[in-house]
């Protein structure tokens, strides 16, 4: 206690550096202030290579607009039907022929170590190409958050999350809440990596996880 008292600036430099290394400990190295903030996407429908798009708006027609395109056409003795001789073009799968998204697998998230809510889509326009999208999704922020497919179910242990060769990393989370889409590689196989897991490297937990099945 003398020394303390004699010695007051000093301890109080100690004290000011203990603190900063703590400080440094909890949010430089382990990112406790993710746990203080929440990360909010908002990302719309993705859009295929084909030009295919989840969510494309329709555009809105009104009765006014109508009658002004009617009185258009009246005016200048536009035809509303064009005779042609030409062959009709060979029957086509229509959804095939629209590049319309389906969804292929979906599944809805659930808690782990953390909560987690909402619902994982796989898109899919009839290509090869495949997004993984989150709708309705919240889970609690985290240092190091990731997006793994995985061959383990949502309630396996921990440690199966994360075995080599048994997941598929698609990056960072994008968001701990909202909407957002991931692109899968063409040669993942859904039918075995069938389970979403939103995995924080850094600790080596689930924070969340949803097993994916067939779309009704």
């Amino acid at each position: 206690m003398n020394w303390i008292r004699e010695n007051r600036a000093v301890a109080a430099i100690v004290g000011v550096l203990g603190v900063g290394i703590l400080a440094f400990l909890a949010f430089g190295v382990f990112g406790i202030h993710t746990e203080f903030f929440d990360d909010e996407v908002a990302e719309e429908g993705p859009v295929f290579d084909s030009g295919a798009a989840s969510d494309i708006p329709s555009d809105v027609v009104d009765e006014a607009m109508t009658e002004e395109m009617n009185d258009f056409m009246e005016t200048n003795d536009t035809p509303i039907e064009v005779a042609t001789e030409e062959p009709m073009p060979p029957a086509v799968d229509e959804a095939e022929a629209a590049g319309v998204v389906v969804t292929q697998f979906e599944g809805v998230f659930g808690p782990r170590s953390h909560p987690g809510e909402g619902v994982a889509k796989v898109l899919n326009d009839g290509t090869e190409q495949r997004f993984l999208r989150f709708e309705d999704f919240a889970t609690d922020n985290g240092p190091d958050l990731n997006v793994y497919l995985t061959t383990a179910d949502a309630g396996a242990d921990a440690d199966e999350f994360g075995v080599s060769g048994q997941f598929v990393d698609l990056g960072d989370l994008k968001g701990n809440i909202g909407e957002q889409n991931y692109e899968i590689p063409v040669d993942v196989d859904l039918e075995q990596f069938d389970t979403v897991v939103i995995w924080c490297v850094r600790f080596g937990v689930a924070f969340a996880a949803a097993d994916l099945a067939p779309a009704a």
